[in-house]
């Protein structure tokens, strides 16, 4: 072959090469045009989301620290409802305009995140939710405590809430309202809540002005930022409004409870027995643990869970040498006055030293931390009898998160279950959880705010079992009030579900408590409450730290020497709240990098 020949050859490879190559890189580029569009198509979308988000919240947006609305509050009304479903249903049609295989990976992530939260918005909103609002624990006559929430930085925040409690006395006579219309409708709360609203109501409209619980707020405002004369008129005008519109719209309310909603209040205590109740309870189930198991299988589990948790507490009562049965050791604890503080203030005390104890000994589980700090407070006076033992409220900007600590009749209280409420409200708990979420960098506005049950208060639950780690269980009783305080958990995947679909009653439901569990009557009587007024909910706890305790377990038996419990929680925590079957395609994800690293 001669030059030419071997030249027009080489032109020819060339020119071939270059015609095979160039469509593909063409397309390729386009797809990474496409992929770059569609992020930030979405990227828009969640913009727009959250503006949405913070309009039709406002409260909402002043715990986020967005003061733009700080005068105004969400109506309560059905026509507000309905608008709030229709709002989600747009939401959803827009997400599904976006092509979620041109996402890149972090937004798969969010677009599933707000698809969860969307599909739920929408299904939930088929049941007509609002009938069901009067609740014992918050609601309608706990308004104030809202207030007391906020942060106030100006005069102008203090005249901010005033305005918002006269909007809120029309949501009051809306609530009057909307039960009235369920009540014809066959939409009534249990007799045992509605009754316990009453009392609540009646405390607030018979205080004296001066401790009235909506008079708090301005009462303690900072003196700092307003002059004296300024927070006198605050003060008066706070009281005008009390006397003049709050507390004549919860006398209307209140005497259309006693007389006409309380009478016909339902005697049964199961969410089954209002219109559609066995398919809305069937709809919290799979809601709150973020499966698809039924109500007869979470009941099993609970079973299941007795036995177990049962067994371990048998041992420690060999430990102690007790001579009795199961029955007289739970009546020694609930008696006997070495496990109780005769006052108030030594309980409330008992709680700080613990959480002060335990915040040292978390490097030996973590290497994340959150800044935001935590503190502990006392539940309010006014609901104190009303509630549970402990609760826990987020940070917002400017306010450190706060463990609540119930200090109601503390003969009742026991020291036992002071260490394990701790770790579950304060650190490495509810705090430490949510404030890393909220912490989050690089992620939606949503993501930071999201908060999935099942995770939360699964999380919050396999934190009890953490102490063992840092060694707080070191006496047997309190070794048994962590037993006591899972097997509280297990019961109540079995009474919740036995007494909204299988016609369980209240009292059978406190028998299981007695029988098995060390808690004071008291308290068991509260939390079978709670789980009447609030149904599904006390599900996700147990499901929840089931699925963190088996993938904990999975990692450290895959992953062997490369297994640290620290790298484990970092995986758990370091996307915020997740439904527990994202959670555990992470947590998998993460032990096959692991292993191939």
């Amino acid at each position: 072959m001669n030059k030419l020949n071997l030249l027009c050859l080489g032109l020819l490879l060339i020119i071939v090469s270059c015609t095979s190559i160039e469509p593909a890189s063409v397309e390729a580029k386009d797809d990474q045009i496409n992929a770059i569009d569609e992020n930030q198509k979405f990227s828009k979308y969640l913009e727009d989301e959250w503006e949405k988000t913070l309009n039709k919240n406002p409260l909402f947006a002043t715990y986020t620290g967005d003061k733009r609305a700080n005068s105004e509050i969400k109506p309560n009304t059905i026509e507000q409802f309905n608008k709030s479903k229709e709002s989600a249903l747009e939401s959803f049609n827009l997400l599904q305009q976006i092509d979620l295989n041109k996402l890149n990976e972090d937004n798969k992530l969010n677009y599933q995140l707000l698809e969860f939260d969307l599909k739920n918005d929408i299904y939930s909103n088929e049941f007509p939710t609002y009938y069901l609002r009067l609740n014992q624990r918050g609601g309608i006559q706990s308004f104030y405590e809202t207030g007391n929430r906020l942060v106030y930085t100006s005069k102008q925040d203090y005249l901010d809430w005033l305005s918002r409690l006269e909007l809120f006395s029309k949501n009051i006579l809306n609530s009057y309202e909307i039960n009235k219309e369920g009540l014809i409708k066959g939409y009534t709360q249990p007799r045992l809540v509605t009754t316990a609203v009453i009392s609540q109501i009646d405390a607030i409209i018979n205080s004296d002005i001066e401790s009235n619980p909506y008079l708090k707020v301005f009462l303690e405002a900072d003196e700092s930022l307003l002059t004296s004369e300024e927070r006198i008129n605050l003060i008066n005008d706070a009281k005008n409004l009390i006397i003049n519109s709050i507390n004549p719209a919860y006398t209307k309310l209140n005497n259309f409870l006693k007389n006409e909603y309380l009478p016909k209040s339902r005697d049964s205590i199961g969410i089954q027995d209002i219109p559609n109740g066995k398919k809305y309870y069937e709809y919290l189930a799979r809601y709150y643990t973020t499966t698809d198991l039924t109500p007869q299988e979470i009941h099993d589990i609970g079973l299941a869970e007795i036995k177990r948790i049962r067994s371990e507490m048998e041992d420690i009562i060999a430990e102690v040498n007790w001579d009795g049965d199961f029955d007289s050791f739970l009546n020694y604890l609930r008696t006997s006055p070495r496990f109780y503080y005769d006052n108030s203030e030594d309980l409330f005390n008992a709680y700080l030293i613990m959480s002060k104890t335990i915040d040292p000994l978390l490097p030996k589980l973590f290497k994340t931390f959150p800044r935001a700090p935590y503190g502990v407070i006392p539940i309010p006076a006014e609901s104190a009898p009303f509630t549970t033992t402990a609760y826990y409220n987020s940070p917002s900007p400017g306010r450190p998160g706060y463990f609540y600590a119930n200090l109601y009749k503390p003969e009742s209280r026991p020291k036992y279950e002071i260490p394990v409420l701790t770790v579950h409200e304060a650190v490495p708990g509810h705090h430490f959880q949510i404030s890393i979420a909220q912490e989050l960098e690089n992620v939606p506005n949503f993501r930071k705010y999201q908060g999935i049950t099942a995770f939360v208060e699964g999380w919050g639950l396999y934190s009890e079992e953490l102490g063992e780690y840092i060694n707080l269980y070191d006496d047997p009783y309190d070794k048994f009030g962590q037993l006591t305080y899972d097997m509280w958990r297990a019961i109540r995947l079995v009474v919740d579900t036995g007494m909204h679909y299988m016609d369980w009653s209240r009292d059978e439901a406190v028998d299981l408590f007695l029988k098995n569990s060390a808690k004071s009557e008291l308290d068991i009587q509260n939390e079978v409450d709670r789980y009447i007024a609030w149904p599904g909910q006390a599900l996700a706890y147990k499901i929840g730290q089931l699925k963190i305790l088996e993938l904990r377990n999975k990692s450290e038996s895959m992953l062997g020497d490369k297994y640290d419990i620290k790298d484990f929680h970092y995986e758990v925590l370091k996307r915020g709240s997740l439904p527990l079957e994202l959670l555990e395609f992470y947590i998998d994800e993460w032990i096959n990098e692991s292993l191939n690293s």
